[in-house]
């Protein structure tokens, strides 16, 4: 494992000290990587997000290239929509 030395607010060392304190951590390096692990798995997360928006995206575009698509009518959908909600 590596060191690394940082720097801290004082209103994160008291958070990080009351977590061990209250016994939610042995260490105050325990909550730190904790922390970390969760903002990583965060960023894994939004990649994946990232990645499906940009399939998505990339199957819009590839149904406009191929034909695919109408054009859109906003007054007929709120007619249709106010057809079937008035039932």
């Amino acid at each position: 494992m590596e060191k690394a030395s940082i720097t801290l607010t004082d209103a994160h060392h008291k958070l990080l000290h009351a977590a061990v304190e209250a016994g939610e951590y042995a260490s105050i390096s325990e909550a730190i990587r904790d922390a970390l692990r969760r903002w990583e798995l965060e960023r894994q997360m939004q990649q994946a997000e990232l990645e499906h928006l940009r399939r998505e995206i990339q199957k819009g575009i590839d149904d406009i290239e191929a034909g695919r698509v109408v054009e859109w009518d906003p007054e007929a959908m709120k007619q249709r929509l106010g057809a079937k909600y008035a039932k």
